[in-house]
């Protein structure tokens, strides 16, 4: 197979690394990419989000299956265009992908689907914003509807700090979504999506906040580990059997089918899972873990689930032990990042049980390797526990050096002291 992979940060560099370990891919392309990803791929120049740049692209480098990382070209319906060009394409229709370019739609599909989620109100005016948060509370949560890059969700018990975040998105034109506060441990469980045909990949936990303990606002994620030692096997099987197997044949009677990666964001109450949200793509940094535990030819599974042959593989194998994904971030990420800063230490990409992924970077015209975004690298370390993968991956980022850069300390640690429980009834 000769693969094109569409986009430019970590979680694109994870999806490079994976696929370079399947023999039945022969030529393996991506764009735009990063200096990182530039190592193990061909990289090309491309806007994502132009459907016309990347059919014309993928037919030049004659692919035989394109995979698109982010959400926003999913969003605007370049799968639909790759498709209609004759090319397999991984990745959700412009109609699907609404999973999770609308928070409003994804409400509507889960309620027809009997899918248990947040109690939820949109406003789209705001005179009606304070009726509407008074009937929300004591801890609100405050959504941007459309995509926000995992930063446009503000969860506090400040109702000003709230109305103010309301207030700002409705002043931008973005409709608000008011959430009831759902509690207990998240899980991010990616699923590969065929139809009806549902295949789940190994369960993560996001560490969102940018603080350690939890602190500071949301980010597009500072971190993640797999497995969960702490979510019982009947968990997930609950999980996949009462909330995506319903959901994906929600899509199917409504016409428009998945196909491609649905990622339920989940919280795990007394009462059982509950839907925080759903997206549409590979989550980053979760996919960083993930796929680092992955022993099955990543091409086959992807190019299956392309092309309606996802019931005919064999299950995915994984690699025992945990893995870990730290995020290195520029100075004041999540606000304007710095940019432009000198990188050093980052050595090899890959190594059996550490490996360096680049997301905000790029190469000076001296070769130097600098910032050039707000999540710049993410350092992945695998170990027979997650003890020793937090190990791996904490001593690895000992060695590079990002002027003002920081990392939470605290990935995965809670779950390392035991200090995660699902609540009980």
């Amino acid at each position: 197979m000769r693969v094109l992979v569409i986009g430019s940060g970590a979680r694109e560099h994870a999806l490079v690394l994976s696929l370079r370990r399947d023999p039945a891919v022969t030529a393996l392309y991506a764009a735009p990419g990063n200096a990182g990803i530039a190592q193990h791929a061909q990289v090309r120049p491309v806007d994502p989000s132009s459907a016309e740049a990347v059919v014309a692209l993928a037919t030049e480098l004659s692919a035989d299956l394109v995979i698109i990382g982010p959400e926003v070209p999913l969003v605007l319906g370049v799968a639909d265009a790759v498709r209609a060009a004759g090319i397999a394409c991984f990745g959700p229709s412009g109609a699907a992908a609404r999973i999770e370019g609308s928070k409003a739609f994804a409400k509507d599909v889960m309620a027809a689907a009997g899918v248990r989620t947040a109690h939820s109100e949109v406003v789209d005016n705001p005179a009606e914003l304070d009726a509407a948060l008074d009937r929300f509370g004591p801890t609100w949560v405050v959504k941007d509807d459309g995509l926000a890059a995992g930063k446009g969700v503000v969860v506090t018990a400040d109702r000003l700090a709230a109305r103010d975040h309301g207030a700002e998105l409705l002043e931008q034109g973005h409709p608000v979504l008011l959430e009831s506060f759902l509690d207990g441990p998240e899980v991010s469980l990616f699923c590969l999506v065929d139809g009806e045909t549902v295949v789940p990949l190994l369960p993560a936990q996001d560490h969102k906040r940018v603080g350690d303990g939890d602190t500071g606002p949301n980010t597009g994620g500072m971190g993640a580990y797999t497995p969960l030692p702490w979510l019982p096997e009947e968990t997930l099987t609950a999980i996949v059997e009462d909330v995506v197997k319903p959901v994906a044949a929600e899509m199917v009677r409504r016409g428009c089918p998945f196909s491609g990666l649905l990622y339920a964001g989940l919280a795990i109450g007394a009462a059982g899972p509950a839907v925080v949200e759903f997206n549409c793509r590979f989550g980053d940094p979760e996919t960083q873990a993930v796929l680092a535990l992955l022993e099955s030819p990543l091409g086959e599974l992807l190019n299956a689930t392309a092309t309606g042959t996802l019931a005919e593989v064999a299950a995915p194998r994984w690699r025992d032990g945990s893995a870990v994904t730290v995020v290195i971030a520029a100075e004041n990420y999540p606000g304007r990042p710095r940019l432009g800063d000198v990188i050093t230490g980052t050595g090899e990409a890959a190594q059996d049980d550490a490996a360096v992924l680049h997301a905000g970077t790029a190469l000076r015209e001296d070769g130097a390797l600098v910032s050039a975004g707000g999540r710049v690298l993410s350092v992945v370390g695998v170990g027979g526990d997650l003890s020793e993968a937090r190990t791996k991956a904490y001593d690895r980022i000992a060695s590079i050096k990002l002027p003002g850069s920081h990392y939470r300390t605290d990935i995965g640690l809670a779950a390392v002291e035991n200090r995660i429980a699902l609540p009980t009834r």
